[in-house]
């Protein structure tokens, strides 16, 4: 067994571990709505843990942990793995996809005033979000079909391997593609084209209210409108710069083995742990954002504070009250 065999069953038990509890914590805190956030970035990014908790449920458990600690499970069957097999995909396009559309938001809301007051609203965050996943699940039912079994025992199709028309055939090879470009390459290049207009229009901006404020009254103060900004712009570019560093050796990883013409699973030692260590950091990028909301918004540390200490205040007011 090589090395990166045994990370991967330390990593993905990791990331399992992480990943489902700060997920479910997240939305919980998020569907509050105490975190001084508006109702449709609210929505937004309760998707967003949703589907990164999916992801986590899906791809990492139900796909990599029962692999490697429960080989031989009814999970092995080539219909049940090949279900599961799809759910990874849906929650996984979910998940970017999400990414993507929250980046939308921040960048109307922040650049488009007109726009803001029709767009920025919880209904059409929900007709958005509705539409985007009904689309990407229905993109990803050819993902079905691109596994067949390893091996039949008793006429029962067992485990899921890659159909070898995925990687030679032009129908296949299509899709694959056309999967890989819609996600992640066409959400990177969207995702950097959003915030460096994003930043362009705040930079500009910023140069003309100092000189209205200088201009009119001299002020040095703080200004609230600016800090509002500010605030939306840390926590914008720090979900959307994690999803890119995190997912870039998967990209890497795409466009090598399709411009050379690589099949993967010719992969040598080298290229196969440059492979599974860009799988291992996309799956992360499921467990970093509850993190990045704590580290960026105060309203959400104190909520998770008061959830966290809240059993314990409990019982002390149970325990107080029994004692009165």
């Amino acid at each position: 067994m090589l090395p990166i065999e045994y990370a991967q069953r330390i990593c993905y038990m990791i990331i399992a571990v992480i990943g489902v509890p700060v997920n479910l914590v997240a939305i919980v805190i998020l569907s509050r709505g105490k975190c001084g956030l508006s109702n449709c970035t609210t929505r937004y990014l309760v998707a967003m843990a949703a589907a990164d908790l999916l992801v986590v449920i899906t791809e990492v458990i139900l796909w990599r942990i029962s692999w490697y600690y429960f080989p031989g499970s009814f999970l092995d069957i080539t219909p049940v793995c090949s279900v599961t097999f799809f759910l990874t995909r849906v929650s996984t396009d979910c998940s970017v996809w999400f990414t993507v559309i929250f980046t939308f938001d921040r960048f109307v809301a922040i650049c488009c005033q007109k726009l803001k007051t029709k767009y920025c609203t919880g209904r059409t965050a929900a007709v958005v979000l509705a539409t985007s996943c009904i689309l990407l699940c229905s993109k990803d039912v050819p993902h079905y079909f691109t596994l067949g079994p390893a091996e039949l025992v008793d006429n029962v199709p067992w485990e899921c391997i890659p159909i070898p028309a995925y990687y030679t055939e032009p129908g296949w090879m299509g899709f694959n593609w056309f999967d890989t470009v819609l996600t992640p390459l066409l959400p990177f290049a969207v995702i950097l084209l959003l915030n460096a207009m994003t930043v362009r229009h705040i930079l500009v901006a910023s140069r003309v209210r100092k000189g209205l404020r200088s201009e009119s009254k001299g002020e040095n103060g703080s200004d609230p409108e600016m800090e509002s900004r500010r605030k939306s712009i840390i926590l914008l570019f720090t979900i959307s710069g994690s999803f890119i560093l995190l997912w870039l050796i998967y990209v890497i990883d795409f466009l090598y083995y399709s411009i050379t013409g690589t099949y993967p699973g010719d992969y040598n030692d080298s290229l196969y742990t440059f492979q599974q260590v860009g799988y291992i950091l996309q799956n992360f990028s499921c467990c970093t954002n509850t993190f990045i909301y704590g580290v960026t918004k105060s309203n959400f540390r104190e909520q998770l504070k008061s959830a966290m200490t809240y059993p314990v205040t409990s019982i002390i007011q149970l325990f107080n009250g029994q004692n009165n």
